[in-house]
């Protein structure tokens, strides 16, 4: 019997006898290569579905756990019952306090027509009740305006602390009779009533200036020595106001000789003297010379420099700007007697440092 295999002789090279198989495979069985592929298909396609029953296992796993997580123990659910209920009562005695605060305040003042508005709120004339008393009652709308401030373990607004502070105080010294007086206050969640004392023949400098012109020098001397009293008086108690301005001092038009009042410590803060400031707060066309050079001002040059803003403007009638100030489009009165225009000048130096002090200004020869 012959046998159909051949031998394979040595000097035939691998390539060849590759030939002969791919040959002799295509005549009597079916394509390797077809096979090879159909078969890593079906593995691939093996390994597939083990990837996605692993992915599945582990989603199953991941919400079993979530679902433990998540689900709250027969302790858990009535602490958190217990918390509502605390809440709740919070809520109602809050609403229960607010309205009775609001109660009281009816009960006591009458509301009259505004009288004033600032970045704080709205001012409306008013009278006590009891005994007939002129009060000006000032609405604070967003109490989250006016930051707390913690005076004497008690948390209270910031413009009511430092009245209260004012008030507690107050002496015989000169100047402290000029910050205005605050009578009472009602906290209305989150709105804020204050209560001051209203000066019956006063009227702020602004509606004085625009009544009857320019202040003459003699009453100008009068009024800055009550100022430049009232700003020492804020200084000794570490209160930095901020926002003084022609708007916020109250002249008394009833009397020969006028007295100072000062109003609106919504932008004041407690301070101490050497505190630099990187954020501003009070009157744009006030700022002082060192936030535009240095972006930063400290207390007891930017209130001079207030003071020197406010003697400008009663002396000539011209509204003051900083800017207008510094690139010289306004100049300095010159009617106003030597010993005036020099402390006008001490007040309005563009350098902090070499302005006056507040003590300075004090004892300077135009105030005696």
């Amino acid at each position: 019997m012959t046998s159909n295999l051949k031998e394979m002789d040595p000097s035939e090279t691998p390539h060849t006898l590759q030939t002969e198989m791919k040959a002799s495979s295509e005549a009597d069985g079916p394509d390797l290569k077809d096979c090879s592929v159909k078969t890593r298909k079906r593995k691939v396609s093996k390994n597939n579905d083990g990837q996605a029953g692993k992915t599945k296992r582990e989603a199953d796993k991941e919400s079993a756990s979530c679902l433990v997580d998540v689900a709250p123990t027969k302790a858990e659910v009535r602490e958190r019952r217990k918390k509502a209920i605390r809440a709740r009562k919070v809520k109602n005695r809050r609403r229960v306090s607010i309205n009775r605060q609001r109660a009281n305040f009816v009960a006591q003042y009458w509301q009259l027509d505004q009288i004033g508005k600032g970045g704080f709120g709205c001012v409306f004339a008013g009278y006590r009740k009891a005994d007939w008393r002129p009060v000006a009652i000032k609405h604070v709308e967003d109490k989250s305006l006016l930051k707390p401030v913690c005076l004497n373990g008690k948390e209270l607004p910031t413009e009511v602390a430092i009245m209260t502070k004012l008030a507690a105080e107050k002496n015989d010294s000169e100047g402290m009779s000029a910050p205005i007086e605050l009578l009472d206050w009602y906290d209305l969640g989150n709105e804020l009533i204050l209560v001051m004392e209203r000066p019956f023949h006063c009227k702020d400098l602004h509606n004085y200036t625009n009544d009857h012109g320019t202040v003459p020098e003699w009453k100008a001397k009068i009024l800055m020595r009550q100022l430049v009293d009232a700003a020492i008086g804020l200084e000794k108690r570490q209160i930095f106001h901020r926002d003084i301005k022609l708007e916020n001092i109250l002249i008394d038009t009833g009397s020969m000789f006028p007295e100072v009042r000062l109003i609106d410590f919504g932008m004041s803060k407690i301070v101490e003297k050497d505190t630099i400031f990187t954020l501003f707060s009070g009157t744009e066309a006030y700022k002082p010379p060192e936030w535009y050079f240095q972006s930063c001002y400290t207390p007891g040059p930017t209130t001079v420099w207030q003071l020197g803003t406010v003697l400008f403007e009663i002396l000539q009638k011209v509204n003051f700007s900083t800017q207008d100030f510094l690139q010289r489009k306004l100049k300095m009165p010159s009617k106003p007697s030597e010993n005036c225009k020099d402390f006008l000048q001490l007040c309005l130096r563009k350098d902090p440092a070499l302005r006056s002090t507040l003590t300075e200004l004090q004892h300077h020869p135009w105030l005696r």
